[in-house]
């Protein structure tokens, strides 16, 4: 065996490496990265040792050049920017990995100093039961008011409000007590309730009843300057439940439909994504009908206020068992969920008591047949309020017949709009009400006697953010009733701390289809959601169901329930065993 050895390339010039003189010109640059520069371009690291695999783009002959990425705002580094002279395929160019993913320059320099001291950004304060809320990006007043914006007092570490820590640990009471007894067949999500949809073509008319008086037009013309003292009017107005209308027996005894309610049940069922506070619907299976009632006393006898706000109403809180020597109030705040909403009731009945014409001219109108409700003996006057009986067709296949029959209410006519008997001129009458706008709950509401002329627009889309489930199920009564004007008025008190007398402030005319498309309701996916439940109540046997939206989730559930539940007699028993207790 013998050894050869290779051929050295010296050079004569001295240095290392080939000389050019021996050296082919082709090969002189072969396989040796290149990439222009700039002097200013800084070095960066030799190696990346944290990776598993070394990446050619990051570790070349040994050398990389660093991104000459400048500072952004909040001291971070832009990493999308290339300094000069580092091509997009260089082979020097250095590339920022995870580990230096959450570096960021800390700005040590003192804050100077706010003139002004009255605002600072992200701080909540509470005076005089008020909460000023002075924010980034919102509309900013002075002391007392309430201004939303930009950043949490939370995040921003400002002094929190009177309670606050514990407001995200307040539960509200289900609507219903949930029995051990009771079987949970169904729970259905909010977001799978908000994806339905179903087409629904125009309704039959089957039936009226009732008496409707005409719409006084000079309601329109109040103003802030010209208010109207609202009046206490006693009238009678029924809001029977679905099982004990006579006229529904009937037409269930005829078969007019499958299913059978209310207008006021339904638009709660139609509405339900929107909905915070809890309720329930008792629901009926008797052979082929499904009856949707609800129950005396239930969350739909009432109207809420501000269910929507982002801290809406709260009511007092229980004693703590924990700490028998904590002070209680003795009488309930007027600014109470359950205070307001039984003043935003009677404030919305005596309105449209108060809004109508009862002495002609113009005469009141007679619908078909007289109020179904009205009996004998009564010796108070009727409201004015007329009823129509219509069935809607929620058959989605040729060969499947599922209708629905609903009773809806209209309040009034417009006087000159047509034949009130034929549908023409229909009015529902509604009335929101201002209680505090200082007071918790108040949701940002401006001063109406202020804002109500000049900036009606910043009135109503307050309104419509705080009671955005409340105004939904205003629009779709309306809609399923076939009015075509509703009558929105503005209710105030008189004195912010006293909830029984009020002003009338101003009133607004809206078309219902109209102010569905500014609320963004969807008829459609609210009659998928009916569509849903009663599909789930014809598979169940015959029974009796309740349908509970739960009190501190989007969720609604179904149970089945004894037939004596909710019944009168159910509850005469169960008092005559406390008593014997």
């Amino acid at each position: 065996m013998s050894f050869s050895l290779p051929p050295i390339n010296d050079s004569p010039d001295g240095g290392w490496g080939p000389s050019s003189s021996n050296f082919p010109d082709q090969f002189k640059f072969k396989d040796i990265p290149y990439a222009p520069y700039s002097k200013s371009d800084k070095l960066g690291r030799f190696a990346d040792w944290n990776e598993s695999a070394p990446d050619a783009r990051q570790t070349a002959a040994g050398v990389a050049t660093a991104q000459n990425a400048r500072a952004g705002a909040g001291g971070r580094r832009r990493e999308g920017a290339q300094a000069f002279g580092s091509g997009t395929a260089s082979a020097f160019a250095y590339f920022h990995v995870e580990d230096e993913s959450s570096f960021s320059l800390v700005d040590n320099k003192a804050t100077p100093a706010r003139r002004g001291g009255t605002f600072s950004r992200g701080r909540a304060t509470t005076r005089g039961g008020g909460s000023n809320y002075s924010t980034r990006g919102g509309n900013q007043r002075g002391r007392g008011g309430f201004n939303t914006g930009r950043g949490g007092n939370a995040q921003r570490g400002g002094r929190r409000g009177w309670r606050d820590w514990e407001k995200n640990t307040r539960t509200r009471e289900s609507s219903v007590v949930i029995s051990p007894s009771w079987s949970m067949l169904e729970e259905i999500e909010f977001h799978r309730l908000s994806k339905l949809r179903l087409d629904v073509d125009d309704p039959e008319d089957i039936d009226s009843y009732g008496r409707l008086s005409a719409y006084d037009k000079t309601f329109d013309r109040i103003t802030t300057k010209t208010e109207k003292p609202l009046q206490q009017l006693d009238r009678i107005k029924y809001n029977t439940t679905t099982s004990d209308d006579p006229v529904i027996q009937q037409l269930a005894g005829r078969n007019t439909a499958t299913i059978y309610t209310t207008d006021v049940i339904l638009s709660v069922l139609m509405c339900a994504p929107r909905s915070v506070y809890p309720w329930d619907i008792v629901i009926v299976r008797e052979g082929n009908n499904v009856y949707f009632d609800k129950r005396d006393g239930g969350p739909f006898d009432t109207v809420t206020v501000n269910e929507n706000a982002s801290d809406p109403p709260q009511d007092t809180p229980p004693p703590n068992p924990n700490n028998p020597n904590e002070k209680v109030p003795e009488a309930p705040s007027i600014n109470t969920a359950t205070s307001l909403s039984l003043e935003a009731t009677y404030v919305n009945q005596n309105f449209a008591f108060q809004s109508v014409i009862e002495t002609s001219p113009p005469p009141a109108v007679d619908f078909a047949n007289p109020n179904p409700f009205y009996g004998p003996d009564e010796t108070e006057p009727l409201a004015s309020c007329g009823y129509r009986y219509r069935v809607f067709d929620l058959s989605v296949q040729e060969d499947e017949d599922v209708k629905i029959c609903v009773r809806t209410e209209v309040d009034a006519y417009l006087p000159g709009a047509g034949n009130p008997r034929e549908g023409q001129g229909l009015v529902t009458i509604r009335a929101l009400n201002e209680f505090d706008p200082r007071a918790a709950g108040a949701g940002g509401a401006p001063d109406w006697r202020t804002k109500l002329d000049s900036q009606r627009g910043a009135v109503v889309a307050t309104e419509m953010k705080n009671n955005s489930c409340k105004l939904a199920k205003w629009a779709v009564q309306s809609i399923l009733a076939g009015a075509e004007l509703m009558k929105i008025g503005y209710v105030s008190r008189s004195n912010p701390r006293d909830a029984a007398r009020h002003v009338i402030l101003s009133t607004a005319s809206v078309r219902p289809t109209d102010f569905a498309g500014q609320l963004n309701v969807s008829l459609t996916n609210g009659w998928g959601i009916v569509r849903t439940v009663a599909d789930l109540c014809m598979k169940m046997p015959e029974g009796k169901y309740v349908l509970v939206k739960d009190p501190n989730r989007p969720v609604i559930r179904l149970y089945a329930i004894p037939a004596s539940t909710f019944s009168g007699e159910d509850e005469d028993v169960e008092a005559f065993d406390e008593e014997e207790v």
